[in-house]
């Protein structure tokens, strides 16, 4: 498999020495427009690797913002084939920022595994976390990708001991998604003294930068965040601001990049010394 969007980006973040920004945003919401909109303008609003997440009936991992942020896209008309013309749109634009699908495995497997992962590839897709697919039943999947050289991202959770986080890093590629708090997205806060031990461990078993999400929704959070990860992922407060635009009847577009800036800042104005002490930065450069 290739991670090289996604080698190349870490590297740059360990040159500069600080963690990197990854803002999540739902496919096709509000419209189809307004998200390849939102995606061109992320890179330029701060964003070092982008989530996408991928429109789903039942995202049983998210809390209420994203739930309603993906029926808005399925409501717009948003399918897995729309969302990867919507990333082979996004490249036309952009070749050097990661893009990472974020969803669950009912869509990709009914589009079926090789058919998803070529057309994956083909689009500009660099990693996918497929939520509720475990390492013991992904063997098909992860094969396609591989294949297809493109990224299964695994997540690691506060429950994951050393045993798990061992079968966790099997076949992981680009780093690896540490779900910070219990429970659903946008509910809870992350809380960096409780955060860091446990991002120290997943880096020693895995080998690879560790991406902190959930619980992340405000500059100061990110920033005590970034002082301890690789990467800070952050997406209820965009997909929030989706909602309250259009509560207001007023343009999406600008109000996330605006909110996708302010705490791309707060990370970026923290200089973070835990990477320089990890195995894998000395393997990536």
């Amino acid at each position: 498999m290739t991670t090289a969007r996604i080698d190349a980006r870490f590297a740059k973040l360990k040159a500069e020495n600080r963690a990197g920004f990854v803002p999540y945003v739902m496919t096709g919401d509000p419209s189809r427009d307004e998200a390849l909109e939102i995606l061109k303008g992320l890179p330029a609003a701060g964003a070092d690797l982008i989530e996408l997440g991928l429109a789903f009936s039942d995202p049983m991992a998210e809390g209420p913002p994203i739930q309603r942020a993906a029926l808005r896209g399925l409501k717009a008309g948003m399918t897995l084939r729309g969302t990867l013309d919507l990333v082979a749109d996004f490249r036309k634009s952009d070749q050097d920022t990661p893009l990472i699908l974020m969803g669950y495995l009912n869509p990709v497997e009914s589009y079926g595994y090789e058919a998803f992962a070529r057309d994956a590839a083909e689009a500009g897709v660099d990693g996918i976390i497929v939520v509720d697919c475990p390492p013991e039943e992904a063997g098909p999947l992860s094969a396609a990708l591989d294949a297809a050289e493109v990224s299964l991202i695994r997540l690691a959770t506060p429950t994951s001991d050393d045993d798990r986080l061992k079968v966790i890093a099997e076949g992981t590629s680009g780093f690896v998604y540490y779900v910070s708090v219990a429970g659903v997205t946008g509910v809870k806060e992350a809380v960096a003294a409780e955060v860091a031990p446990a991002v120290e461990r997943v880096r020693r078993a895995a080998g690879l930068p560790v991406a902190v999400g959930f619980g992340v929704r405000t500059p100061e959070r990110a920033a005590e965040i970034a002082r301890v990860a690789d990467a800070v992922v952050a997406g209820s407060v965009f997909v929030n601001e989706v909602a309250a635009a259009l509560e207001a009847n007023e343009a999406a577009v600008p109000r996330v990049l605006a909110k996708v800036k302010t705490l791309s800042d707060a990370v970026k104005a923290e200089r973070t010394s835990a990477p320089q002490n990890s195995d894998f930065l000395a393997e990536t450069v």
